[in-house]
């Protein structure tokens, strides 16, 4: 019995280094970016029916484990802690060093809100370097302004 969504993610991951699955691969099964496949195969999406059903049959997961790839889940996959792992360590200090300086500058070009995380955008691709290849990230989000009432 499956008692919550941490547990399909370890079953996918399970499955993912025993069969040797690219995010990619798991990508063109379920039909969406690579970036969005995987944040739902690590549980931070709902799937459809049919996604949720190509990614049981990839992974080979349980009728059960595909029913729960269908719920909303509880978003945020991070402790309240400090990261410890030093990729998402660097992600954390970026948004300590810069996140004051990216709200500034939400704020000065298009007035008081946020850049959404639900109607949003994400390419993650290598950059070849002569002093070394660079991860570039480009991310978009709909920008959400403060209603007054």
């Amino acid at each position: 019995m499956i008692t919550d969504r941490q547990q399909v993610t370890a079953m996918i991951m399970s499955a993912k280094v025993t069969k040797g699955i690219k995010w990619s691969q798991a990508a063109e099964v379920i039909g969406e970016s690579k970036e969005w496949s995987t944040a739902a195969c690590l549980g931070q999406m709902a799937m459809t029916k049919a996604q949720a059903e190509a990614t049981g049959e990839l992974f080979g997961l349980t009728e059960e484990a595909v029913a729960w790839l269908q719920i909303a889940p509880y978003k945020g996959s991070l402790s309240t802690a400090v990261p410890t792992d030093p990729l998402i360590y660097r992600w954390y200090e970026l948004v300590n060093v810069y996140g004051t300086t990216l709200k500034e500058l939400i704020h000065e070009e298009f007035g008081d809100g946020i850049m959404s995380a639900i109607d949003f955008e994400m390419d993650l691709t290598r950059e070849p370097d002569p002093k070394g290849d660079r991860v570039k990230v480009v991310m978009s989000g709909k920008f959400l302004p403060y209603k007054t009432y």
